[in-house]
């Protein structure tokens, strides 16, 4: 075969990879807990500097690390081509809550979500640097995290969501290392009266934050979402909410994430 049409295949082949979704993995340093941490940064194809870009957060759940929703559902990789928006996974210590932790002060996770990363991100790519162009979402933990750190930094997100989210934790006293990070709550119930999502909504101004939730309705997470959305309903404010066939699961994640970035782009798209 002629050298130049080798060369030019060539070239078209590491073109089109060039212009596929990019995935780095970020070393970040959180001056607040000083230490370095790793987060997943999925840029979209055809990602340039003379576009600004929003950014989804998406957080994990307890037992997981920033690297689990790029192994376990690849496919957010075209979402992001897709949608033409930046995903950022952060770490979340395996059970962190995302709490900046009233018992340990070396656990400052809604700090370094909220301030630190989300400083480093807008300096370095090119994003929408405004509550406009930032969601926030995350399942089982990572969606409890979602809400508590968007209903709490308002100014930072424009939208958050959550998939299977512990959205309260008082029901869950023993579980997930919670009270390591609360203390006990039969010690410090004011504590876990602080911290729980559902105690957040009063936070809320109807139509400022863009909700989307979701929960299968065999996850055992489910009645405290139910008790969410009455919240919700209650206050005033407005949000979807879907209740699916599926329990904790990593095939129902895999199908809710496309609903959430879908509204998530929708959001941003209006604005």
């Amino acid at each position: 075969m002629n050298k130049y049409i080798v060369f030019l295949l060539l070239s078209m082949l590491v073109g089109q990879s060039l212009q596929a979704a990019k995935v780095d993995t970020l070393l970040t340093h959180s001056t607040s807990m000083k230490k370095d941490i790793k987060a997943v940064v999925i840029l979209p194809e055809g990602y340039n500097t003379s576009d600004k870009y929003p950014v989804v957060y998406l957080l994990h759940g307890a037992g997981d690390n920033f690297s689990g929703w790029v192994s376990k559902v690849p496919g957010i990789k075209k979402y992001a081509d897709d949608l033409k928006l930046i995903i950022v996974c952060p770490d979340g210590n395996v059970t962190s809550w995302y709490f900046d932790s009233p018992e340990d002060p070396a656990w400052k996770y809604e700090t370094y979500v909220s301030k630190e990363l989300v400083g480093i991100i807008d300096q370095k790519y090119s994003t929408v640097k405004a509550r406009e162009g930032r969601a926030i979402t995350g399942l089982s933990m990572g969606g409890h995290g979602a809400l508590y750190l968007s209903f709490r930094h308002q100014d930072v997100y424009g939208a958050a969501g959550s998939m299977s989210g512990g959205v309260d934790i008082r029901p869950f006293p023993l579980n997930w290392d919670i009270a390591k990070r609360l203390g006990p709550k039969d010690k410090y119930p004011e504590r876990w009266e602080q911290h729980t999502v559902i105690n957040q909504v009063h936070l809320l101004v109807p139509g400022k934050l863009g909700l989307i939730i979701d929960c299968g309705r065999d996850d055992f997470f489910y009645e405290v979402n139910l008790r969410l959305h009455d919240s919700l309903l209650y206050n005033n404010i407005p949000h979807d909410f879907t209740i699916r066939p599926g329990g904790h699961t990593w095939d129902y994640w895999k199908n809710a994430i496309g609903f959430q970035l879908m509204y998530f782009s929708n959001f941003f798209g209006k604005k």
